[in-house]
């Protein structure tokens, strides 16, 4: 028998792995202080999944373990199929694929922020400069601050500086996007032209794993909800089943606490 029909089957029958990131009984200490402890979590490629619970329950710390920003003890995180790796280059063609949006916005102050957004693609990907500042424009003008290219880091606000960093996210064409309470740093006013960028992402498809205080954002963009407490998780939902019928106490609590307000 022929082997060419075997390899297309065998290729016809490995169509790209629905589970995106796999966290497998994932533990991390600090100190004496156990801030996650047996995560077992699936994210699937296109969806949404909104992670929410009182503060030091170990969201970020979760978030943050997904690009290897913070170390586990033990257990195991793959990124479409691949394990992380430890260090050196490979941890930084991983970075390269999993973008993340933190709390503080990180920009470089010295550069223009189309210099922001170009860098990345221009130093890891090896992208040509000029294709570089092109995609950039492009995706600022997406992220609906196209008008602010030629402006530094301080004369922006703070939600221009956000969305600014969500763009220079997206400029690394990651596998999956990480929001690490991305509006919390925020004045009131600004925190809503950050989620409609986020809503706008969840939309077309983007793969997003979201720390976030945010309710009406969860409710609203979410593919499920992940309820953290004490460093576990406690409770996993689709949105409409966990804001209208929690079945942990621990949510129920939690929901009273911050619905009510």
């Amino acid at each position: 028998m022929s082997e060419v029909p075997l390899a297309k089957e065998a290729a016809d029958a490995a169509p790209p792995a629905e589970d995106l990131v796999v966290l497998d009984k994932v533990n991390k200490h600090f100190g004496a202080l156990h801030v996650l402890q047996d995560i077992n979590l699936t994210i699937k490629r296109g969806e949404v999944v909104v992670v929410i619970g009182p503060s030091g329950s170990g969201k970020s710390t979760l978030c943050r373990a997904i690009n290897r920003l913070e170390t586990i003890d033990d257990g195991s995180i793959t990124i479409d199929g691949r394990p992380l790796p430890e260090e050196g280059r490979e941890l930084a063609r991983l970075r390269a694929d999993v973008g993340m949006v933190f709390q503080s916005f990180n920009l470089f102050p010295h550069r223009t922020v189309l210099d922001n957004v170009a860098l990345g693609p221009i130093k890891v990907r090896g992208q040509d400069k000029s294709l570089a500042r092109t995609r950039a424009q492009a995706l600022l003008d997406r992220v609906g601050v196209g008008n602010q290219a030629g402006k530094y880091p301080a004369q922006l606000s703070g939600g221009q500086q956000q969305r600014v960093a969500i763009a220079r996210a997206l400029a690394m064409e990651p596998k999956v996007m990480l929001f690490d309470e991305p509006t919390s740093a925020l004045d009131p006013e600004m925190i809503n032209e950050v989620l409609e960028v986020m809503q706008q992402l969840a939309r077309e498809g983007m793969t997003m794993v979201v720390v976030t205080h945010e309710m009406g954002f969860a409710r609203s963009a979410a593919n499920r909800v992940v309820f953290m407490a004490d460093g576990r998780i406690v409770e996993e939902a689709d949105p409409h089943q966990f804001f209208d019928n929690p079945r942990s106490d621990r949510a129920k609590d939690f929901l009273s606490k911050i619905l009510a307000h």
